[in-house]
């Protein structure tokens, strides 16, 4: 199994996680950037990476997915999506998550990626399913625990204004998942 990222600090993290699982023999952990990688898999899967690819570079991301995925390989994506009817709009638009959160984010729709995975990728769809209802129980479940903490995340520095704006954060993205204007999908292909 190879794995990339271009953060030090996920980097760092998975080499100490696979190092005390005693697993370097069986994962290959790179810094590197995806539009770099070679290779001929088997199998792909990019978790919520997606999102900060950005919508002007999501061709060359399939792209580069066809180019490392084998004949008969599959692949998956998980991404966090806007709901079709706001694509556009979102697409020009800079809102409080892309301001205060994830600076240089973008949220592409679900019918989007389908349609770059099928007409750019040739990638066969198998299955799309949208897990959308429950990643809102789990930001839920997160700013819960995050309230748990309040004591400690005061006492490593962080000011009121912080907590306040990491709550509406959760409480906002809750909100979009239940009511369907994000969501979350599983998108499984083949080549």
């Amino acid at each position: 199994m190879t794995t990339t990222t271009i953060s030090d600090e996920q980097y760092d993290f998975a080499k100490s996680r696979i190092q005390k699982e005693g697993l370097t023999d069986h994962i290959t952990l790179l810094k590197k950037d995806y539009r770099l990688m070679t290779g001929d898999f088997s199998k792909l899967v990019s978790i919520e990476m997606i999102e900060a690819v950005g919508h002007e570079y999501l061709g060359s991301f399939f792209d580069k997915c066809n180019e490392l995925l084998q004949p008969r390989g599959r692949g998956l994506i998980q991404a966090i999506t806007i709901s079709d009817k706001y694509y556009e709009r979102a697409k020009h638009s800079v809102d409080f998550i892309q301001k205060y959160i994830f600076p240089g984010g973008a949220l592409a729709s679900i019918e989007v990626l389908e349609k770059l995975a099928q007409d750019q990728a040739q990638f066969e769809l198998i299955n799309s399913e949208s897990i959308g209802f429950d990643y809102a129980k789990t930001l839920n479940h997160w700013h819960q625990r995050f309230l748990s903490q309040i004591d400690k995340i005061k006492s490593l520095g962080f000011s009121n204004e912080f907590i306040n704006m990491w709550r509406f954060y959760l409480s906002y993205c809750e909100g979009g998942f239940k009511q369907k204007t994000i969501d979350n999908y599983q998108i499984l292909f083949s080549k």
